[in-house]
């Protein structure tokens, strides 16, 4: 049997290392026909290995997607200059200070990766800005900007609010210069837990595609039902998986898609198999929206018995 991609997010090691890979970069030549988007998902559910799966793509590391269907629908002959900022590695992006020390070794890297000068003296979002610019005058090639769990820095200290607020000015103005520099770049994807629009966070940004209720990607990360089913049979066979059982336990995410798209958290999926097939909630042991429960506790919300409602998707858009 192939092993069990648990906590691994890069592409390079899954595939060269007889994990299993759900294919799912048939989504990245969808992704080709725009420009700038923003995917929301819950945390440990496949966002980062989709953004690394993007940055391999648009680094034309062909290799990697031998088998796959990207192998036959992407020019290869092409690299471009990527920015990748990851804030989800961090587990207390609580200060100003440890998100600079975030950020600028990003930069920093990026600057020497390319053989441009970084402009020190400048803010944050000037830095990323000319950062951009000088890549694209040097290389004569648009820059691709990828960032993971964008959020997360606000998130860390959402109850303390003043906190949170400083936080999020300083993100504000490094993203506000995306759109301003669109001639420079030639995609622009990123991923977080809440919606962008909620944040307050890309104050004239119009440009973000959200695609995290589109039907079209509504199975972009996660595991369909065929998925599992192809994909690890083996292990299904080898535990003797009661199907309607684990449906009930793992099954329960649908983002606006047809049934064929409702989609088993991965994350629950593989620790179920690798756990000698206990139910458990392993998601919720390991993922727990913190910040979410500590606004029930400090602001003591009602929580009426959320199973048997349902809201119109504009509450949550």
């Amino acid at each position: 049997m192939k092993n069990l991609p648990i906590g691994i997010a890069t592409l390079a090691e899954i595939r060269k290392n007889n994990y299993v890979y759900i294919d799912k970069t048939p989504h990245l030549t969808n992704l080709l026909k725009g420009k700038c988007y923003f995917l929301s998902r819950p945390r440990r559910f496949g966002k980062s290995l989709l953004i690394d799966t993007l940055k391999e793509a648009f680094s034309a590391n062909k290799e990697l997607f031998n088998g796959l269907y990207l192998e036959n629908n992407w020019d290869w002959s092409v690299s471009y200059p990527i920015i990748h900022f990851d804030f989800g590695g961090s587990s207390g992006l609580d200060s100003e200070q440890v998100l600079f020390d975030m950020i600028m070794p990003t930069l920093a890297e990026v600057a020497e990766l390319y053989q441009v000068n970084l402009r020190t003296e400048l803010s944050i979002g000037q830095l990323l800005q000319w950062l951009i610019r000088d890549i694209y005058k040097k290389h004569g090639k648009k820059v691709v900007l990828l960032i993971d769990e964008y959020d997360k820095p606000i998130l860390d200290c959402i109850t303390n609010q003043e906190q949170a607020l400083r936080m999020r000015e300083i993100l504000k103005k490094l993203y506000s210069i995306i759109k301003s520099n669109d001639k420079y770049l030639k995609f622009v994807f990123l991923t977080g837990v809440t919606k962008f629009n909620k944040v307050s966070i890309f104050s004239g940004l119009n440009n973000l595609n959200d695609i995290s209720l589109d039907v079209k990607y509504a199975d972009i990360c996660g595991y369909t039902q065929n998925e599992l089913e192809t994909h690890f049979a083996e292990y299904l066979a080898d535990g003797n998986i009661d199907r309607a059982e684990l449906k009930k336990w793992y099954n329960g995410y649908n983002f606006a898609g047809l049934e064929t798209q409702k989609v088993y958290n991965p994350f629950d999926i593989l620790l179920f198999f690798d756990k000698d097939y206990q139910y458990r909630n392993y998601w919720f042991e390991s993922s727990t929206p913190t910040f979410l429960v500590e606004l029930i506790k400090t602001r003591q919300y009602f929580m009426p018995n959320l199973e048997s409602i349902v809201i119109q998707s504009n509450l949550i858009s």
